[in-house]
């Protein structure tokens, strides 16, 4: 039997803070009620209710608002990585979704989820690629990954 729960904050896969949702029983009892991201969903608690999805909608203006404002920055920007490559021009390894958000951080400063960068599966190829991101609010954005091979003496 699946249990009622007011989320309380915004649960990837689950639901929006406000919302009420129903949820396996050890989901709840592990993790959303220890960790206090949801209660019991009461007959009372609808005064709650109402004010988390306010505030959640304020909260939500504010984040498109960002997303929009971060969007703008990263358009146009390059991320460079170089890589190993064998004699035969496979590379040793791929650039995964983390391998990009450690390129944020370190070339434009910029602090990322990996649920933000929709990589498939790692990229194995030298080149340019164009990475779709989804920013907060769900703000498409685009960027350029340049994967340069390494050069070896030899």
């Amino acid at each position: 039997m699946k249990n009622q729960l007011l989320l309380l904050e915004d649960i990837d896969g689950v639901g929006r803070s406000g919302d009420i949702v129903s949820v396996k029983p050890g989901f709840a009892r592990n993790f959303l009620l220890p960790q206090q991201k949801a209660v019991v969903a009461k007959k009372h608690l609808v005064r709650l209710q109402e004010r988390l999805k306010e505030e959640r909608a304020k909260r939500a203006i504010t984040d498109k608002a960002e997303a929009l404002e971060l969007a703008k920055r990263l358009e146009g920007q390059t991320l460079k990585t170089t890589m190993k490559f064998d004699a035969e021009g496979h590379m040793y390894g791929s650039v995964t979704a983390h391998d990009v958000v450690i390129l944020f951080k370190d070339q434009l400063g910029v602090d990322l989820d990996k649920k933000n960068i929709l990589i498939q599966r790692g990229i194995k190829e030298k080149g340019t690629h164009k990475i779709d991101l989804r920013l907060k609010e769900g703000v498409p954005s685009i960027i350029v990954l340049e994967i340069i091979p390494e050069v070896t003496e030899g």
